[in-house]
């Protein structure tokens, strides 16, 4: 900026952007001497290093901290800097020192350029209320996507629950059924046992008809020894 006509500029209204920039680069300075010569005072009175060997050692430590502090801090006020000789101290084109007959705040800036930049301002005025008002409809599709989703999930619930219940139902519907079933094959079989053991007897007993025993026995009742009739009752038990 020096012999600039930017430096002029500043020059004829009082103004020095480069003192102002080394002022508040002082300050930052002074600001960080003071947090870190703060920070090692607490710290030792916390670890109670004052008057021993670790003294020492923490102030190595905390000058260690500080370098690494310090050189992230200088390239960031470096590009600060430099973006202030850049931009915020950079004469824009057109401008002119006031001449004799006008106050020193009056320039000569055109003002064909002001209106251009309303306008433009305006214009970004329109598209930030567009962009908020779409994002105001964006964020209350979002929020029905959400309630619709919800009730999504609570209906899946309900599905699985009564499919649970189904599943649950069906099985004890077999079961039933299952012992329904063994309970009349148990009834059948009994039946049939018990229809084949009557077959048995008859057949027996048209076998003892057949070869005469029961006429025998029956004929010979009066005249029968008491060991015919006990063999008889015995025959008969046997059927």
């Amino acid at each position: 900026m020096e012999g600039s006509k930017g430096e002029s500029v500043f020059n004829s209204l009082n103004l020095n952007p480069q003192l102002f920039i080394n002022e508040a680069l002082n300050t930052v300075d002074d600001l960080v001497d003071d947090a870190f010569d703060f920070y090692q005072s607490q710290a030792s009175a916390a670890l109670k290093t004052e008057g021993s060997d670790r003294s020492q050692d923490l102030t190595l430590g905390i000058s260690q901290v500080r370098a690494l502090v310090q050189l992230g801090l200088d390239k960031r006020l470096a590009m600060w800097e430099k973006y202030c000789l850049n931009h915020c101290f950079s004469v824009p084109e057109g401008f002119s020192l006031p001449s004799n007959d006008e106050s020193p705040g009056v320039t000569s800036i055109n003002h064909d350029q002001d209106v251009d930049l309303d306008t433009e301002l305006d214009l970004l005025r329109n598209k930030l209320s567009e962009v908020r008002k779409e994002n105001i409809v964006l964020n209350q599709e979002l929020q029905a996507l959400e309630r619709q989703t919800a009730s999504s999930n609570s209906q899946i619930s309900h599905f699985n629950e009564a499919l649970q219940l189904y599943e649950q139902s069906s099985v004890n519907d077999m079961f039933q059924e299952m012992i329904k079933t063994a309970s009349e094959l148990r009834s059948k079989i009994g039946k049939m046992k018990k229809r084949r053991t009557e077959e048995a007897k008859l057949a027996k007993v048209e076998k003892v008809h057949t070869n005469g025993d029961i006429s025998h026995h029956h004929n010979g009742f009066s005249n029968a020894k008491l060991d015919d009739i006990q063999e008889f009752l015995s025959d008969l038990k046997k059927i």
